[in-house]
């Protein structure tokens, strides 16, 4: 995966860039159904967008990129394509891995990837010891990943450290909370992408997008571009973020 040095931060203003992008990469079944093509090549393309959107958000230094690779849901999916998307991740890392690592990129992994096969399982592990000292991007890939289970593993390890008498209940806030998620020392996402127009979050990082600023656009994911993500951030940059709060004008009143 050959980095261009093209700059592109000339289209956005650097002094308002998102820290944590998050994306749910939708609609790669659908593409190739428009296109006569059966979904797996829907899935192929996919992956060649996600490389594209790695290209650029190095080119923009973003700190972290998350994708939603692969759902506790998408077991329910027919075996041959689950057998594929296994097949095209453990593709990916070893196709693209040696150059992720020459850009200072650190793998990271959200959820239980354990339940993957073996071959994805190793794959997975060659990349997370490759690049773990890394320290440019962090690149987290959600595999297997639910966010409802994410939130109760964290309460069951806070339940066994209070049954211990480890930690008291009243020392559990958001901070305490956070520490026990997969994104635990990452910032939460400032801007959710979601491609193909659905209006939902699907079980993705529901903690962690409390404040998160959402982008829908129609477009599948296999045709999502550069110039698509720089959209995105440009609207970012537009919105006014209040975390409940109200934004006061010059002369002190609200602007709710």
């Amino acid at each position: 995966m050959v980095i261009e040095k093209k700059d592109i931060t000339e289209t956005v203003n650097n002094m308002n860039m998102p820290k944590h992008i998050a994306i749910i990469m939708d609609g790669n079944g659908r593409w190739a159904k428009k296109k006569l093509m059966p979904r797996t090549m829907g899935h192929r393309a996919g992956m060649s967008a996600l490389k594209r959107i790695v290209q650029a958000c190095v080119k923009l230094n973003l700190p972290v990129l998350t994708v939603f690779a692969f759902s506790t849901e998408n077991w329910k999916r027919p075996k041959d394509e689950v057998d594929y998307l296994m097949k095209i991740l453990v593709e990916f890392v070893n196709k693209e891995l040696t150059e992720l690592h020459e850009q200072n990129i650190r793998i990271n992994v959200l959820g239980d990837y354990y339940c993957l096969p073996r071959q994805c399982q190793d794959a997975i592990d060659k990349a997370l010891i490759l690049t773990t000292n890394n320290t440019g991007m962090i690149f987290n890939i959600a595999l297997n990943y639910g966010a409802r289970a994410e939130i109760i593993k964290a309460v069951r390890e806070i339940a066994v450290l209070v049954k211990e008498e480890k930690v008291l209940p009243k020392d559990i806030d958001e901070s305490f909370f956070s520490n026990f998620l997969f994104t635990r020392e990452m910032p939460d996402p400032d801007l959710l992408i979601r491609t193909a127009g659905e209006m939902r979050i699907s079980n993705f990082l529901l903690w962690q997008i409390a404040y998160s600023e959402l982008w829908i656009t129609d477009k599948l994911w296999p045709d999502f571009s550069e110039e698509d993500l720089l959209q995105a951030i440009r609207d970012y940059q537009r919105r006014e973020r209040r975390f409940g709060g109200l934004i006061l004008d010059k002369e002190g009143d609200n602007n709710a």
